[in-house]
């Protein structure tokens, strides 16, 4: 192998590559859907750079982040009978649960663990 000569951030002497990253905001925090459609465009231009989920084994990939629609989750929270306090913080959280019965039946087990523990550390409110 023949050294080539390193200009950059990484030496290309080391025989391996970077994974592309892209990061799309406004710089004032103004909210629009043209971020989230700059933001889909990042990814379809790293698709070559296995952005793309790829790998069925681990669900290695990408994706983008956004704001959480607050009104909207608090209207699903109250139609759902749960009350929120207004200045309540909350999250939504995405999990990825194997196909297999029982290793899904022993992951919701232990979600619903957590859930609950962290109802009684965070009080009613937190229901």
């Amino acid at each position: 192998m023949s050294q080539r000569a390193w200009t950059g951030l990484v030496d290309p002497n080391i025989g391996r590559d970077a994974c592309g990253v892209g990061f799309v905001a406004d710089i004032k925090g103004v909210r629009s859907r043209e971020i989230v459609d700059d933001g889909l465009e990042i990814l379809r231009r790293l698709s070559h750079r296995a952005a793309c989920g790829a790998d069925p084994e681990t669900g290695d990939g990408a994706g983008i982040l956004i704001q959480l629609p607050d009104r909207m989750f608090r209207a699903e929270i109250a139609r759902l009978g749960f009350e929120l306090a207004p200045n309540r913080r909350f999250a939504v959280g995405q999990v990825f649960l194997p196909p297999g019965r029982e290793a899904r039946a022993a992951c919701e087990a232990i979600l619903e663990q957590a859930i609950a523990a962290e109802a009684r550390h965070s009080g009613p409110a937190a229901a």
